[in-house]
């Protein structure tokens, strides 16, 4: 974790400004951590970053618009340098992927002194200390278990007595939370900044899950809508599994990307496989890589070597694109390896 003093900087950082720009990952873990930092702040624009899992240079004209203080980039596992020395404004990193070397950033991520791969939402609750019921959105959705017993003071019926993050993020009502905050971060960017406006409002997750009220309606609905899309998908992965292969590789043309819902999902029913699921999008294959037992980047690593395409990621869950072209070597590269 974070020492006292660097969480201690990060909350400075937020109240030593008047106009924060937050840029986060497309996920739960990236959106409960805008969500802590910005419902703390009250002040400030949100952009997520879906195209791909890094802060480019074309980031720099989205800055220049709003024309921030200061700018939080929140669970992004890299940011181009040349982004950075082109806005001249402060840039505050908060993260928790493999240490990326960067030059004029505040950066905080716990591994960079080898610490635990704790989720980056975990680290803004620790900072700010408010909204544990959002922050637990990105805690468990990341595969993580923290403040277990904090959250079933108040949540006790959403959680209980569970003491894996998997199960938690499969069997309890918090789980199910987890699931429709993930889904309204699908389809066309307006329609997922909509969903994300709304839930800055939200007072407590019973306003979704049991849809109480018109914000939390909302929310729901736009759920069914895309899980319609979903469980097809999902029954189609399962039917392909064979019992005697390690490797349950999926591959589909959705125009929404599941890849990441499939992965864990499929990870979680089936953990003594390793599970790829890979979407085909504009020439390309982009990929989610998940394993119970065995370490993934070095195997991505090996894998990229000799195609088009970049990847990477934590210990047991990484994510890749590839080249069509080069797609079917790739996955001769992970099936050697996992022998």
């Amino acid at each position: 974790m974070l020492t006292e003093k660097q969480l201690k900087q990060i909350k400075d950082e937020l109240d030593n400004c008047q106009k924060p720009l937050f840029l986060f990952d497309d996920d739960p873990d990236g959106l409960s951590s805008f969500l802590v930092l910005y419902r703390y702040k009250k002040e400030g624009k949100g952009i997520i970053v879906k195209s791909e899992p890094k802060i480019s240079i074309k980031f720099a004209d989205k800055v220049k618009e709003y024309n921030p203080d200061k700018v939080f980039v929140l669970d992004v596992p890299v940011i181009d340098q040349e982004f950075v020395d082109s806005i001249n404004i402060p840039v505050i990193w908060i993260d928790h992927h493999s240490p990326w070397p960067i030059e004029n950033v505040k950066y905080f991520n716990p591994r960079v002194n080898g610490n635990d791969n704790i989720p980056c939402s975990m680290i803004c609750y620790k900072a700010v200390k408010q909204d544990l019921w959002i922050a637990m959105i990105g805690i468990v959705g990341d595969w993580y278990l923290e403040y277990k017993n904090e959250f079933n003071k108040e949540y006790n019926d959403l959680l209980g007595n569970i003491n894996k993050p998997e199960e938690a993020l499969f069997k309890t009502r918090l789980g199910d939370l987890i699931r429709i905050i993930s889904f309204n971060l699908k389809g066309k960017t307006q329609d997922v900044m909509k969903s994300i406006k709304i839930l800055t409002r939200i007072k407590d997750p019973y306003e979704i899950l049991e849809q109480k009220t018109a914000q939390g309606k909302f929310i729901y609905k736009r759920f069914e809508n895309i899980n319609k899309k979903y469980e097809p998908l999902l029954k189609k992965a399962v039917s392909m599994l064979k019992k005697k292969d390690k490797l349950l590789l999926f591959t589909y043309k959705e125009v929404i990307s599941f890849t990441k819902e499939l992965s864990n999902e499929l990870l979680f029913n089936f953990p003594d496989k390793i599970i790829l699921i890979c979407r085909e999008k504009s020439g390309e294959m982009k990929c989610s890589l998940r394993s119970s037992d065995i370490l993934l980047p070095p195997i991505v690593e090996n894998a990229l070597k000799g195609v088009s395409g970049y990847g990477g990621g934590h210990e047991h869950a990484c994510g890749s694109c590839v080249k069509i072209e080069d797609f079917r070597q790739y996955v001769k590269s992970i099936k050697e390896q996992i022998k």
